[in-house]
């Protein structure tokens, strides 16, 4: 059970802890229901969920790979892993450097979204001056981006 001070319950909500994450408060109740947060204490006299400093902890942590394109199955594989401490170094090196390879496959395409529409920005400027030779310098910038993409 959650501790108490003076009659109040120490630990974060449910609200607080979704806001400090940014997982909402549905995605919280699922982590704990399927083992991701261990056991979340309780108010004694409400029964609500009272995130504590370990807790705390880990969900930050989680939130941290998740936002970084960690599935569930991986962030159950690292908690694994951590479990065990030094013995699996080289496995959790393995799940974070194949997980920050994803990522920058990530960023690479979002960097070409970008690109995309900043010369789709250029191709509509160039219609709006009336600039027929800036716009096909535009339609020809976007055709080779398109040829970038992978989906």
């Amino acid at each position: 059970m959650a501790a108490t001070t003076a009659g109040q319950a120490v630990g974060l909500t449910v609200q607080e802890m979704a806001r400090r994450s940014g997982f909402s408060e549905p995605t919280l109740r699922y982590y704990e229901k399927i083992g991701l947060l261990g056991a979340v204490a309780r108010d004694e006299s409400s029964g609500h969920r009272r995130y504590e400093p370990a807790t705390v902890a880990r969900v930050e942590a989680l939130s941290c790979l998740r936002s970084a394109g960690m599935t569930v199955s991986g962030m159950r594989r690292y908690l694994e892993l951590l479990a065990q401490g030094h013995s699996a170094a080289a496995e959790q090196r393995d799940l974070f450097a194949t997980q920050a390879e994803k990522l920058a496959a990530d960023v690479e395409q979002l960097q070409l979204r970008l690109t995309y529409l900043r010369r789709k920005t250029d191709l509509w400027d160039a219609r709006v001056r009336g600039d027929a030779i800036a716009e096909n310098r535009a339609a020809e910038a976007i055709t080779r981006v398109l040829e970038e993409f992978t989906y």
